[in-house]
């Protein structure tokens, strides 16, 4: 068992550091030389709003990646209309698309206009009316970022979507745990639990209503699960030894869990139902990290059993696990993208530890990050862009990198350390 301390315990060493809670705010590390440059004209009406919709439109579509929004002093003029646009004009700024638009203030309602148009091609390529309320504003411009996202590149936008993810704050013997969830881009925190005792591994269900994660509430490790409507929460399982890593399958009628209740950690599957427990793995080995494969008929998991943390895969039909990871000496915590033909992980290097992706037709690895101490990496539920813990000098803050690693931000929190991040579901 002395391994097994030793990793549980630099887990939660890296957990505990010098958290404190906080609203999170974005800062772009990196740009993709790839970007598509893109207009977004300040929205007429739009500076008298609590919540700046063309600038929220703006800040989101940049931090994917995939869009260079041009600087508002370079606006050569601000339309509010296809009807007022020359296009000549904006093909002389290089900008592929240009967006406008206005708001009206309707009786406490809120009438937002905006228009994408393609500047080469001379042509409206989508138009709408959003209404909202004061309160919605924020979520009315993501979802107008999601709309521009999907008709340009294709891909369904996932700026409308949520993270969770645990902070603490104080100093040693007095440190308040709190698991929170917040818009993807770090507004709009809500606290969801708050506990005297570590709190690790939030996950979220598939029609997004439910966190699973694991409490040390009790003094030892237990697995919850929250409705986030009620607040309501059951204790699914505390069993002696660890009780972690929980993880949904695709329909949200299973958890599977790292479980040490007979002896070293294995991968188990409870059924949410019944809450009866099916035990899939047996090694002398420490099993943990469970991850369904998107269509159900397979998981993933991190396991010693070579003598190194590496990243097997467990088939549900021949109930046989082999090892897929080879690239290194270090691979654990594995995710899939949404299509299942590639996983993200944490792989070590000389340099340290960093988000990697691996496809897997070809097991070719890339190494997406420059930081070297990432953990927790999450997908995003388009695939594009993937979450994850590490460290910025003495703190540890949220980062995130798109799936070439082409562009990454972070997400700090101006009072301190944060952890653990979970990437939701698309929440309709």
């Amino acid at each position: 068992m002395k391994r097994l301390n030793l990793w549980a315990a630099t887990l939660l060493l890296m957990l505990c550091a010098g958290m404190a809670h906080a609203e999170l705010t974005i800062e772009i590390t990196k740009g993709s030389d790839q970007a598509i440059p893109i207009a977004i004209v300040p929205m007429e009406g739009g500076d008298q709003l609590p919540e700046e919709v063309s600038r929220i439109v703006g800040n989101d579509l940049e931090r994917s990646g995939r869009f260079e929004p041009l600087s508002r002093e370079s606006l050569i003029s601000r339309p509010s209309s296809s009807d007022d646009v020359h296009y000549q004009d904006w093909q002389q700024l290089d900008s592929d698309y240009l967006v406008v638009g206005k708001v009206e203030n309707q009786d406490g309602q809120y009438r937002i206009q905006y228009e994408l148009l393609d500047v080469n091609g001379e042509d409206r390529m989508l138009g709408e009316v959003v209404t909202s309320s004061r309160d919605q504003l924020r979520d009315s411009a993501h979802y107008i970022s999601d709309q521009i996202f999907e008709e340009i590149t294709g891909i369904r936008g996932a700026f409308s979507t949520s993270i969770a993810y645990v902070s603490a704050s104080g100093v040693e013997d007095n440190i308040k745990y709190t698991l929170n969830i917040a818009d993807s881009d770090g507004h709009n925190n809500q606290q969801i639990l708050s506990s005297d005792e570590p709190i690790m591994s939030p996950a979220w269900s598939p029609d997004g209503q439910k966190l699973a994660y694991v409490s040390f509430e009790t003094g030892r490790p237990s697995i919850y699960v929250q409705n986030l409507a009620t607040g309501q929460r059951v204790r699914l399982t505390s069993f002696e030894g660890i009780n972690g890593a929980p993880a949904w399958s695709p329909d949200g009628r299973k958890l599977a869990m790292s479980l040490s209740k007979d002896g070293q950690p294995e991968i188990y599957v409870m059924d949410l139902g019944s809450r009866d427990l099916t035990r899939l793995t047996h090694s002398d080995a420490i099993d943990t990290e469970p991850e369904w494969a998107p269509n159900g008929r397979s998981l993933i998991f991190t396991s010693d059993r070579s003598g190194n943390p590496q990243i097997y895969r467990y088939s549900l039909g021949d109930e046989q696990a082999q090892r897929i990871t080879f690239t290194g000496s270090y691979n654990s915590r594995g995710r899939f993208n949404p299509e299942g033909d590639a996983i993200f992980m944490v792989t070590r290097d000389d340099d340290g530890f960093h988000v990697a992706r691996q496809d897997l037709d070809t097991d070719r690895m890339t190494i997406l990050t420059d930081s070297n101490w990432d953990e927790s990496p999450s997908v995003a539920p388009n695939g594009t862009m993937v979450i994850f813990a590490t460290q910025e000098g003495t703190r540890g803050v949220l980062g995130a990198v798109s799936d070439d690693g082409s562009a990454s931000f972070r997400l700090p929190s101006p009072q301190g350390d944060v952890r653990e991040p979970a990437w939701s579901p698309f929440l309709d």
